[in-house]
């Protein structure tokens, strides 16, 4: 009989497949885990406090930093947020404009998840797939916005300028290109035998513990449960789109969250495709905006789709230029709560598989 004995082992917060400065703290016997205790913090910056200090236009900014491979998506938020509280009346072009902006970043992100998911696990070829498109991405939301990772093209109103002369085009251009890429995906790694027997049944959770746990984006729709704030409660421009909500397979398993985001990719396609088809030929690209931003008295949350799940933003306001409390609802952070449960019992070779499948981003799970 073989004797094993307890020990502490730490994983990060410097380890490459952690994605970010994340430490877990694993009590394992043999080869097995007993507990799992996440340790966050490393990457707090303390948004939600400065924001108290600086303007609303201020604040734009830093919502870049949160969730750093959806720096459109968070930029939305809080403009969405103000816009409510002041009744601003955003221009069509210019919500085209971030549709457009946000739908690519999407894009862009699962990609990100795609390729080190798999690097992940053991393979490097998906991984430069994954980027080589990645960047046909980034460049055009570069052309667009003047930055390549921490984006700020969001104002309160509208857009910071239109789009460049030909842009349009090549969005257009990028899309059944992707297509094409996205089927070899599929080819070199949907069905490969090793892949799957790497993720199918690993990590499993039901909908009712899905729910528990406040998860939502691909976790949630991974047992099945079609919610997709872009559906359920449209904002911006989503509802004169003909897209679905993928779901996954319904095992709530590392295998039907992959399902769940490739089909992700393919929708977003199809919105991108249908929002350059509408894309109105002139219009102005910023609404009626005061000079300086004083929403009324009172309080709102707003919430909205992003990569990684329901992203909400807070404010309540006392009038002045400043918000008194502002509170963000980062999806990565309330996905990342149900990682012990899902480790418990597990093999420390499922270890990476199953916090991979989770698709967390730590700047936005420390805020």
């Amino acid at each position: 009989m073989i004797r094993t004995e307890e020990m502490m082992l730490n994983v990060g917060p410097q380890h490459p497949s952690t994605h970010g400065v994340f430490r877990l703290v694993l009590k394992i016997d043999g080869e097995i885990i007993i507990e799992a205790k996440p340790v966050i913090g490393y990457l707090h910056r303390g948004t939600e406090k400065l924001a108290e200090n600086l303007q609303y236009t201020q604040i734009i900014p830093y919502t870049d930093r949160m969730d750093y491979l959806s720096a459109m998506t968070n930029n939305y938020c809080i403009c969405h947020a103000v816009e409510t509280m002041m009744e601003i009346e955003v221009p069509e072009r210019a919500e085209y404009l971030r549709v457009l902006a946000m739908e690519l970043g999407r894009v862009a992100s699962h990609l990100v998840w795609w390729g080190t998911y798999l690097l992940d696990l053991g393979s490097q070829g998906p991984f430069l797939y994954a980027f080589r498109e990645r960047e046909m991405i980034i460049n055009l939301l570069t052309e667009l916005s003047g930055a390549r990772l921490t984006f700020n093209y969001m104002r309160i109103g509208g857009v910071k300028w239109d789009a460049p002369d030909g842009w349009l085009m090549k969005v257009k251009n990028f899309v059944p290109y992707m297509r094409k890429q996205l089927a070899g995906y599929h080819e070199l790694v949907s069905g490969n035998e090793i892949f799957l027997n790497r993720v199918k049944g690993v990590g499993k959770y039901s909908q009712e513990e899905a729910l528990a746990y406040s998860l939502s984006g691909a976790n949630l729709r991974c047992t099945g449960v079609k919610y997709d704030v872009r559906k359920n409660h449209p904002y911006s421009l989503y509802d004169r789109f003909d897209f679905d909500v993928p779901v996954g397979t319904g095992e709530g398993d590392a295998y039907s969250r992959y399902v769940c985001r490739m089909a992700e990719i393919e929708e977003s396609l199809k919105i991108i495709e249908q929002a350059c088809e509408q894309f109105p030929e002139s219009g102005p690209i910023i609404g009626k905006v005061p000079r300086i931003i004083r929403p009324p008295k009172g309080e709102t949350f707003v919430t909205i789709e992003s990569p990684r799940g329901e992203i909400g933003c807070y404010i309540a306001s006392d009038g002045k230029k400043e918000p008194y409390r502002m509170k963000f609802r980062r999806p990565s952070f309330y996905n990342l709560q149900i990682l012990p449960k899902l480790l418990e019992g597990q093999n420390i070779a499922n270890l990476i598989a199953i916090l991979g499948a989770v698709d967390i981003v730590l700047g936005e799970v420390d805020g």
